[in-house]
């Protein structure tokens, strides 16, 4: 089943339940997919990786979005972007633990013999596709910084 298909599920199930957070949430992941099919021209279906940067890009937004509110202490503006990033991610895979990211990247250095800073946009691309929708590009280069300045 695509995303298009479990997402219009879950809009259903959310209306039938009147949750409104939900449905909010799932019609921005909806508009976000026709813009994207849009975007290539043809009513084409996203590729697997499309739909995953696609549900990441919007987990982050309303992730720095809350984050903003925190620092202006609008909690009560912050509460609904971290309830609409939480239903959002539902879509994406389970996410790595930071040790399971860590071994991937141990193992991506080891392999591609990179030593320093130089090689790390070389390390990051790679580990970046191994762990497409598993985990995020910012706990990705925190770990690769630090493996490489090692």
């Amino acid at each position: 089943m695509s995303l298009q298909q479990d997402v219009m599920t879950a809009m259903k199930a959310a209306m039938k339940a009147k949750d409104q957070t939900a449905l909010a949430a799932l019609r921005s992941v909806k508009s976000a997919i026709l813009l994207a099919q849009t975007e290539t021209g043809a009513k084409e279906d996203l590729t697997e990786e499309q739909e995953l940067k696609l549900l990441q890009k919007l987990v982050k937004q309303r992730k720095d979005s809350a984050a903003v509110y925190i620092e202006q202490n609008r909690e009560d503006l912050a509460k609904p972007e971290l309830e609409e990033a939480d239903i959002i991610s539902q879509f994406l895979p389970e996410a790595l633990s930071e040790e399971e990211i860590e071994k991937v990247v141990v193992m991506v250095i080891n392999d591609t013999n990179a030593d320093g800073m130089k090689d790390m946009g070389k390390v990051m691309g790679i580990v970046s596709k191994q762990l497409a929708g598993q985990a995020d590009g910012k706990t990705i280069s925190t770990i690769v910084k630090q493996k490489l300045s090692q």
